[in-house]
């Protein structure tokens, strides 16, 4: 039997794509112009260029047309992506290190061997945590401005964990959920996996636009609304006090939820009070440690209203039944004696410094970050192409990420989000050089 017409067409647009024929970063014929080349109709083009986008050989962006993807590139760049190779720069994943931490962690574990439970941290726990270990996270929310009891507490497998069993704990499929028209990538993972409808809100300079998200709520079942108020990833903004008034007002007066990530939160001194401060009863706060102490350390907690942490419980009984209580003691151990407090400053000061040599290396070109962020935000011109960009740097052995994995709207905008917290300042002064004279020479000539 004879595959259909527009199936014969995608494989020759993707041998075309594949071998060359077709280079990186061609501009294809529009959907109408296509259908007249090929005897189609507009509606079967559509469907071919939809294959070829799924396939990851296309990209569409809104207003500009579609085109050919850089395979060059490595496969799931982003959230995705596959560990580096070893003689690579990785500007694409933030795992800060600060010296001494392995010895404070071999300390930690001569205490706990040497303390009377080590034979229960060996045992089955309470889903949500043990209760001294929840009631050492409520201590240190209360020092974020979180006024919360142990028992709205839960202790998860790092802050994704967390993520993930907000969703399966509190949504649908095909919920409703608004989302900045940028947002983190574990977050998308997330609504693909449990058929979440994300609707894109679009971005300011400060925030999100929140005459749009109180539109979207009037005209959409908005069910819920993920947000980084404080140190956005990845644009680095903090919300104002004002904003954040306004946000509660607006989920509060349609019914959403409340989904604050607050990963990043530690490195801003003196923000504005977390939504979950302001409005309890509606916002589910997800957190962790591992940025700030250490990513192999998966310990991290949700604080929810009352009435969802039963379900939030199931989640994490269905997912990792709990959280492995060797390594939650020795962060709670850290918490009570001080050291996640001094490892969250020195890391504070390490990302300001970063910042300060990225602003001078960088300098001229339009970045927009945080003064005491671990990542940078690099628009490009509208005529660039950030996934030719991003394979020439790979070619040079530095990876970074384009906007893609960061996009939930129709429009890709022509960016590259730069991690600055992976690698040692001498390599990071060198790398952002290198980064700075590549995209000079082939975006901003």
């Amino acid at each position: 039997m004879a595959a259909p017409r527009y199936k014969t067409l995608v494989d020759a647009l993707a041998s075309d794509i594949r071998s060359g024929r077709l280079a990186a970063g061609a501009r294809l014929p529009t959907h109408r112009g296509l259908a007249a080349r090929e005897g189609i109709a507009v509606v079967t083009a559509t469907r071919v260029y939809a294959e070829l986008e799924t396939m990851g050989l296309v990209s569409r962006e809104q207003g500009r047309g579609t085109f050919v993807r850089d395979l060059a590139i490595p496969a799931g760049h982003g959230i995705d992506q596959q560990v580096v190779d070893r003689d690579a720069v990785d500007l694409n994943f933030n795992y800060p290190s600060l010296p001494g931490q392995a010895d404070l962690l071999r300390q930690a574990l001569r205490e706990v061997a040497g303390s009377g439970d080590l034979d229960s941290l060996l045992r089955y726990q309470p889903h949500p945590g043990r209760p001294q270990d929840r009631a050492s996270i409520a201590r240190h929310l209360r020092r974020r401005g979180i006024a919360t009891d142990a028992d709205r507490i839960l202790v998860v497998n790092g802050a994704q964990h967390g993520l993930a069993i907000t969703v399966m704990a509190t949504l649908n499929a095909g919920d409703v959920v608004a989302v900045d028209a940028l947002t983190y990538p574990g977050f998308k993972v997330l609504a693909h996996a449990f058929h979440l409808d994300l609707e894109p809100v679009p971005v300011t300079a400060d925030g999100p636009d929140l005459d749009a998200l109180e539109k979207l709520c009037a005209t959409r079942p908005v069910r819920a609304v993920y947000t980084m108020p404080t140190l956005h990833n990845p644009l680095g903004w903090v919300m104002s006090a004002t904003d954040r008034t306004r946000l509660v007002g607006i989920a509060r007066r349609h019914g959403a939820l409340i989904i604050e990530d607050a990963s990043y939160a530690y490195l801003v001194e003196d923000p504005p009070p977390p939504l979950a401060a302001t409005a309890p009863d509606l916002t589910v706060y997800v957190s962790g440690l591992s940025k700030s102490v250490a990513t192999g350390l998966r310990v991290g907690f949700v604080v929810a209203p009352p009435s969802a942490v039963p379900s939030l419980e199931r989640a994490i009984r269905a997912t990792t039944w709990n959280t492995p209580a060797l390594t939650t003691a020795i962060v709670c151990r850290w918490l009570e004696d001080g050291t996640v407090d001094q490892l969250e400053a020195r890391k504070r000061d390490d990302a300001t410094a970063r910042q300060a040599l990225a602003r001078q290396e960088l300098a001229g070109l339009p970045f927009v970050s945080h003064p005491a962020s671990y990542f940078t935000w690099l628009p490009l011109p509208d005529d660039a192409r950030a996934d030719r960009l991003t394979a020439t740097l790979a070619r040079r052995h530095i990876s970074v990420s384009t906007a893609e994995p960061f996009t939930t709207s129709t429009h890709t905008p022509q960016a590259l989000r730069l991690a600055l917290g992976s690698t040692d300042l001498d390599s990071l002064r060198a790398t952002l050089r290198t980064v700075r004279r590549v995209a000079v020479e082939d975006a901003f000539a």
